[in-house]
């Protein structure tokens, strides 16, 4: 297969790949990468134009967490030595508000770790997000793991626009990432969110052992889902973690993936995420042409890309910023 065209006019026309369309993406010769991504471009430009959403990690609380998940430095079976902290007061919450709209992001991510909220860390991320939202014109995500009901219904009152959960890997590799919880129980924490009013995010990692199959799997799990947007990481192997030996990523898989997204996802909004610096290197300029959103500064434990650096990529690109994009 080699017209990416195609893949493009039957995304546009709201058709789903199929596996075999999905696997001939990830599969394409390295010398096909600038026209798939050309025509990865002409969905994104459809839907999006030029611009690029600038979101923005706060590391609310760190390690301190009992599920097993086997990529996360902050998970239990970690030996990796980060910094471990409870969840941050108010008052630091409502700093990094300030510094996301310094590295105009329009979007300003609270994520905790942790199975799930306690009382006590849902009343203070409540409280910090009612008080930005009165003072900023920022969209609030917040990340902090399995929800009830009630919980996802006190988050949308309190003003948070968009809830982060990601699906992580495709239903079928999932028990070989994580044992703690089940795909299922992500998927409901994401429709939960949805009833309450909530936008959802929710993406996947990259690189943990799965197949080009179960990659696609992916795109459809996400295509099903519906969230609004989807992160994609690349998996940033961590020394201490059960996933800290995989090494099974280039730039241009990386690149022939996200392409996979946007055929697959062609209105929703792509972000490349963890793991970009170290997986895309010295091509990560090339992601802007199927996706249309990045972070910027550091992620969770791991460094990101200097934040005028991000800005003057995307400038050198002939993109646009889209500071407070809401």
């Amino acid at each position: 297969m080699g017209n990416w065209e195609q893949l493009a006019d039957k995304a546009l026309a709201g058709e789903r790949l199929s596996l075999e369309e999905g696997l001939a993406v990830l599969k394409a010769p390295d010398d096909e990468v600038l026209p798939l991504l050309q025509a990865a471009f002409r969905v994104r430009r459809t839907y999006f134009g030029k611009k690029v959403k600038l979101n923005m990690i706060m590391n609310a609380k760190s390690g301190l967490c009992p599920e097993d998940c086997g990529y996360c430095s902050q998970s239990i079976v970690s030996t990796a030595p980060i910094e471990k902290y409870t969840l941050l007061k108010k008052d630091q919450l409502i700093a990094g508000a300030k510094e996301a709209q310094r590295r105009k992001a329009g979007t300003y991510c609270i994520v905790a770790s942790g199975r799930g909220p306690t009382k006590g860390e849902l009343e203070e991320v409540i409280a910090a997000v009612k008080e930005i939202k009165q003072e900023m014109p920022l969209k609030i995500c917040a990340c902090l793991g399995i929800l009830t009901e009630e919980q996802a219904h006190q988050l949308k009152e309190a003003g948070v626009d968009r809830y982060n959960h990601n699906l992580n890997t495709s239903a079928g590799h999932y028990a070989n990432i994580t044992t703690t919880h089940t795909y299922e129980d992500r998927v409901r924490t994401v429709e939960m969110a949805k009833a309450a009013g909530i936008s959802p995010c929710s993406g996947c990692i990259i690189g943990m052992g799965e197949t080009m199959e179960q990659v696609v799997e992916m795109g459809y799990g996400l295509r099903e889902l519906n969230a609004d947007s989807v992160p994609v990481n690349f998996l940033h192997a961590i020394p201490g973690t059960p996933l800290g030996h995989l090494d099974e990523l280039n730039p241009l898989y990386c690149l022939k993936v996200l392409a996979l997204f946007r055929f697959l996802l062609p209105d929703k909004e792509i972000r490349v995420s963890g793991g970009r610096e170290s997986n895309l290197r010295q091509l990560q300029p090339l992601s802007l042409y199927p996706a249309n959103a990045i972070f910027v500064g550091d992620y969770l434990t791991t460094e990101g890309q200097a934040v005028l650096t991000d800005h003057q990529m995307i400038k050198d690109m002939g993109f646009e910023i889209e500071e407070c994009a809401l």
